[in-house]
């Protein structure tokens, strides 16, 4: 049966597609429609910052077992040798992470912005290399008061939750979010079969580049996968989530810290309205040297998108229009259904 969403989902992958060499998925859903354009669906993609929707929700997963605290400082989940910079007489915080409120500077100490331009820039960030580096760290600004986008703390995040659970991100990742969505491709390490699946990346010019990988920064952005797979995750996020996500689902909604007036930030999201519209979205975009990303979600009209673009050509503008056509275009919200037991 074909979906109301088909055409416009269909002409956004066909305009990104247009004059480019990298593979392009578009895919949305509305309600019950849904609809996806592009490459096979089981392309993987790497899915750059986007990944920090995915540490923010296992933390808040753990946060609602009571296995972790949200405003639990970071210094509780570190190797006792290691100090974490305080400023103001306050602490970083898990949920400084989350939000990119701790201080913390966008990239570790010793990284340099030009170093980005590398082909691989993030392949050294091993744990200890982290770890020591925050030991020599001068936070920017006092944990909770400001925003300052921090690949550092998201980094930080899912390193000191993984080892806090005995175990690795890319475990962490597949235990806590997408075994119970049924997600089977998301993942940092890729098997002979997944790899065989992967978009070759590009820069915006076509030329070929290689893949990152951000090693123990990987809650940073170091996850691949697929639209299909990001579908299942924006699902849970505009209901109704399966129940053992539920109350992580809702932790990431009501913790937030204002950026401005239209603006706020979420723990893996941040809150604005659609250009040129009055609809409020949760999104997050993504990159890496070779790769795009959008995941926006309307919660309020059950509708969301995913756009993975295998260059450095943006996404967002494409991708949030398509979001405002699909609300705009429909007579209005599907009703949520109410969750199990009530």
């Amino acid at each position: 049966m074909t979906s109301l969403l088909d055409d416009p989902v269909r002409r956004t992958a066909e305009r990104l597609g247009a004059r480019q060499r990298g593979a392009v998925v578009v895919g949305a859903v509305r309600g019950g429609q849904s609809a996806l354009h592009g490459a096979d669906p089981g392309t993987l993609f790497e899915i750059g910052s986007v990944t920090k929707t995915f540490t923010a929700l296992a933390l808040a997963r753990l946060a609602a077992r009571g296995a972790v605290g949200l405003d639990q400082p970071l210094r509780d989940l570190l190797p006792r040798d290691i100090t974490a910079p305080e400023r103001g007489g306050e602490v970083i915080r898990l949920a400084h992470l989350a939000c990119h409120t701790s201080g913390l500077p966008r990239l570790p100490k010793g990284i340099l912005p030009r170093g980005l331009f590398r082909s691989d820039p993030y392949a050294g960030c091993t744990g200890e290399f982290l770890l020591d580096g925050l030991r020599r760290t001068r936070l920017r600004s006092v944990p909770g008061t400001r925003f300052r986008y921090s690949n550092l703390g998201a980094g930080l995040l899912g390193l000191a939750l993984a080892r806090h659970t005995g175990t690795d991100y890319d475990t962490l990742v597949q235990t806590e979010i997408c075994r119970p969505l049924g997600m089977t491709d998301t993942r940092v390490v890729l098997d002979p079969g997944r790899t065989a699946r992967l978009a070759a990346g590009h820069s915006r010019t076509g030329r070929p580049r290689p893949p990152w990988h951000l090693a123990a920064l990987a809650g940073a952005g170091g996850l691949h996968s697929t639209v299909p797979d990001l579908l299942a995750l924006a699902r849970a996020q505009i209901g109704p989530a399966p129940e053992e996500l539920a109350e992580a689902v809702a932790l990431t909604r009501t913790t937030a810290h204002r950026i401005n007036a239209e603006t706020a930030v979420h723990p893996g999201w941040i809150s604005a309205r659609l250009p040129r519209s009055r609809h409020r979205i949760l999104f997050h975009t993504g990159g890496t040297g070779g790769y795009r990303s959008l995941l926006a979600v309307a919660p309020e009209h059950r509708a969301a998108v995913v756009v993975l673009n295998a260059t450095t050509r943006p996404v967002d503008r494409p991708g949030l229009d398509l979001l405002a056509q699909i609300i705009d275009s429909a007579p209005g919200p599907d009703p949520v259904p109410a969750a199990a037991g009530t």
